[in-house]
Order: structure tokens, then sequence, then C-alpha cells
């Protein structure tokens, strides 16, 4: 991967004449994310996807940086990418379609995939309320639901056999959203073992449960996640819709559909799920010639 970035430098230098001052800038920004790509065990730069790019930009983010300093980072991998796409050093472009984070500073704060499993390991599932902890957080997470959405869910909202647990959104909106694995297993072993004692022998509708038998509130779950944060070391504030948003962010960074996203989330709008793309007119330019029968 060095090597190619040397090459890649080489052509800068020589085809495009650029200063030196603007040379070291494009070294720093792309040595920088080899380093990342070595911590995330990625071994060519054909392997590098949408998703590597995002968490490295999330990564810097963390770190204090500005959105200019992040889109200077992001334009940098983009020129780097189409030049060893044209030289058919890489199949495909990951960059293509990412726009400059212009609209960072009003990006939902999301974790990364590892935060994110470190706070869902939290919960001690010997303790009292270990199991129920940990099936909402899966789920919250698992489903990319709204904190109220989480606790006005019924046992009967889990469909097992299909995968899916039904939530009501805004404006009593009913949705339908798949369930993961880790969720799923989760949900059950909670169902199964935990839930019962805390119904108190009767017959509440309420899937998560208070430690009084009745529905856990939105306060409460606040505050649970809060506290598991602080446990698993994340150094900045956490709370229910970060799990939302990091489903999200995650989702996308997968390449899910933009639509999609928007159907699992219960956008009314799909502008209220574009500020999680990134994207730019040129993707959708590309959507629109590759799609559209008289593109």
């Amino acid at each position: 991967m060095q090597a190619l970035l040397d090459q890649f430098l080489d052509h800068l230098t020589a085809e495009r004449g650029l200063s030196p001052n603007t040379l070291a800038a494009y070294r720093g920004d792309l040595d920088r994310f080899l380093a990342h790509l070595r911590r995330a065990r990625v071994a060519s730069l054909n392997e590098v996807r949408r998703k590597h790019l995002i968490e490295f930009l999330l990564d810097e983010r963390e770190t204090g940086r500005r959105p200019t300093t992040l889109g200077r980072r992001l334009a940098a991998l983009k020129t780097f990418f189409r030049y060893l796409q044209r030289e058919g050093l890489v199949a495909a472009n990951p960059a293509d379609g990412m726009d400059s984070p212009r609209l960072w500073r009003m990006l939902p704060d999301a974790l990364t995939v590892k935060e994110v499993e470190r706070l869902l390991a939290q919960p001690d599932t010997r303790a009292r309320h270990g199991l129920r902890d940990r099936a909402l957080l899966e789920t919250m997470y698992g489903a990319g639901l709204r904190v109220s959405e989480a606790a006005g869910l019924a046992l009967d909202d889990v469909n097992f056999d299909d995968r899916c647990v039904r939530c009501l959104g805004k404006g009593r909106k009913e949705r339908i959203v798949p369930l993961g694995e880790s969720a799923r297993a989760h949900l059950k072993r909670y169902i199964e073992q935990a839930r019962p004692a805390a119904a108190r022998g009767g017959a509440p509708r309420a899937l998560f449960l208070s430690a009084r038998g009745g529905p856990l509130d939105r306060r409460t779950i606040w505050r649970l996640i809060r506290n598991y944060a602080r446990r698993a070391g994340l150094d900045r504030p956490v709370h229910p819709h970060t799990l939302r948003h990091s489903f999200a962010t995650h989702l996308l960074a997968n390449d899910a559909p933009l639509r999609v996203i928007q159907e699992m989330l219960g956008h009314a709008d799909i502008g209220t799920t574009q500020i999680y793309t990134h994207v730019d007119s040129s993707r959708l330019l590309a959507v629109h010639r590759r799609f559209h029968p008289r593109a």
C-alpha cells in the first residue's frame, strides 16, 4: 500500500506540478489513512470499502479534527482512489459518491462498530436486570429504535418466526423492522429466563419491564444507556438516539440502499435520512444514469 501511495505522489509531482506544501498535505492525510487500515487489518487497497473510509473520518472527528480538515482528508482519498482506479490498480473506487463533510457539524454522533460492541457487552447477564438490559440495547441498536419506540414495545410485537419487531413511530405510524440474530437471541433469552419473574405473576403487556413489574420508561432507558456507556469507557455523551444514529450509519457504510434505511428508520421524508449519507450530486447523477431509461 505504501508503494502505491509513493507512486501516486510521484504522479502528482510529475503530471500536476503541485507545490511541496500541497504534496506534504496529501502525504500526511494518506499516511494517516494507511495507518488506520493497518490497525483495521486491511492488507490491500482492493479490500477497502466505503465503511473503512467512514470509520477513518469518524475516528479523525473524534480526535477533534475540524470539518475543513475532514473535508481535506476526504478530498485526498477521493483523488487517490480515482487515480488507482484509472490506472487499473483497484477494481472499484470506495470514495465514489462521498461528499465533503460540510454537514459534519450537523451529523448525528454515531459510535464505531467496536464502540457499539463494547457498549452492548456491559450488562452483566448474571445480575438481576442484566438479561433485560442486554436485550434492550441489542434491540435498540439492531432495529434502530427511538427510545419511545423501545419503551412502547409490547410482548406480542416481537415475531421470532419472521425475525422482526413491530413498533409505533412518530404519529403512531406502525412499521416492521428486521430483527438481527444477536438481538433475537438475547430477546428470547430475556423473555424466557428473566421476564416471567419481573412480571410478578401477572400478564403485563410491555416487553421491557421495570423492577416493579411495570413498563420500563424512557427516563430509565436514558439512565441505563448513559451508565453503561461510562462503564464501557466511552468518553463522550451517549444517549438512546446514539444507538439509532449508529444503526443508520453502519447500514449505510455497508452499502445499504438509502430508501431501505429510510423505511427501517420510519422517516417520512428521505431528506431526513440523507443526513447520514455524505453523498453529493455526482452520486445521484450516477444512479440516475444507471437506472433511468432515458438518462
